[in-house]
């Protein structure tokens, strides 16, 4: 199969953003070993710079940009975590940014994007309303796009993890992959294909508004009703006119699964007392898919821990096990 984004464009992506990223460690989880009865290893991803991996395609994307690109500017819509990585790649270089978010995207993630110089705008209760206002401000301001997943640069900028994952775990029969536009799931997936084809690459995603499953399902990108859930950053379509990450999901996952959210919840809270680790809850749907019985793998996998980014109030409410009505 031959797709947009090939194994040289993430590794060419590597070089690109060496200066930019963290390489990000792998851990044991004497835990989660001992429940599946062979290794686990946790990617923390979470522990990039800006909390989460979008800075990888964020930086790949930017560095790729023409000087008379850079000087108009880039805007992109975001559930938050690549909003805040394209506003720090942004500011690095010296550019304007501005990043479109529905009224779903929590507000300690608005906070930080705009503490890091960008523009917010603040538009309807989708991703979808989000990007009209994208459009908008690319049309009349002129204004360079950089969308959060269906962009070459973007999807080669995630797929480096990839290549970190397979230099790191070199057996890995199986890695798990946060799955919502599909940008990390693609560029990652095309990465691990590429360097041992028989490693099984599975997308995780929350039963409540999963518009890649629901598109694979339908052979076709699909609109789904954005909902409110624990996994916000998973939330959003993939858009009707997807290019890239549609077919590269349909072609190179393995599977997909949907969590529950008191299983994502779940998954917050084993990573906390389990893994000491603080993720929020997109971040925690691989060790949820694995407590859940969800996946059966056979050999050692590799479970990404893709971001932090979460309200630490929340993150404390479900930790102590209580109930979130409005999310269950």
């Amino acid at each position: 199969m031959t797709h947009a984004v090939a194994l040289s464009d993430i590794r060419a992506a590597r070089q690109r953003i060496t200066s930019k990223v963290e390489p990000t460690p792998v851990v044991p989880s004497e835990s989660l070993s001992e429940r599946l009865g062979l290794p686990v290893h946790l990617k923390l991803e979470h522990r990039q710079i800006t909390g989460s991996f979008k800075l990888r395609g964020a930086s790949n994307a930017i560095a790729s940009l023409n000087a008379e690109q850079r000087a108009r500017g880039v805007v992109a819509a975001s559930t938050g975590n690549h909003g805040r990585a394209l506003a720090h790649a942004a500011r690095l270089e010296g550019m304007r940014a501005v990043v479109c978010m529905s009224r779903l995207v929590p507000r300690n993630k608005v906070d930080a994007i705009r503490c890091l110089g960008a523009e917010i705008r603040i538009v309807g209760d989708s991703q979808d309303d989000a990007q009209q206002e994208v459009e908008r401000l690319v049309a009349q301001e002129g204004l360079v796009m950089l969308p959060p997943f269906d962009h070459p640069d973007i999807i080669a900028g995630q797929g480096t993890l990839g290549l970190e994952i397979m230099e790191q775990v070199p057996d890995a029969a199986l890695v798990l992959v946060q799955l919502s536009g599909g940008g990390l799931a693609s560029g990652i997936a095309a990465a691990v294909k590429g360097v041992r084809p028989s490693t099984k690459v599975v997308g995780i995603s929350m039963a409540r508004g999963a518009a890649m499953k629901a598109s694979l399902d339908a052979g076709r990108p699909v609109q789904v009703e954005e909902l409110p859930t624990l996994a916000d950053s998973l939330g959003g379509g993939i858009g009707l006119d997807n290019r890239l990450t549609f077919s590269m999901c349909r072609d190179l996952l393995d599977d997909v699964v949907l969590l529950s959210e008191d299983e994502i919840a779940a998954g917050i809270r084993h990573a906390y007392e389990q893994e000491r680790e603080i993720v929020e809850g997109a971040g925690a749907v691989g060790i949820a898919a694995l407590l859940a019985g969800k996946v059966k793998p056979n050999g050692p996998v590799v479970v990404l821990l893709s971001g932090r980014n979460i309200d630490m109030s929340l993150h404390r409410k479900i930790v102590c096990g209580e109930v979130v009505a409005e999310r269950a």
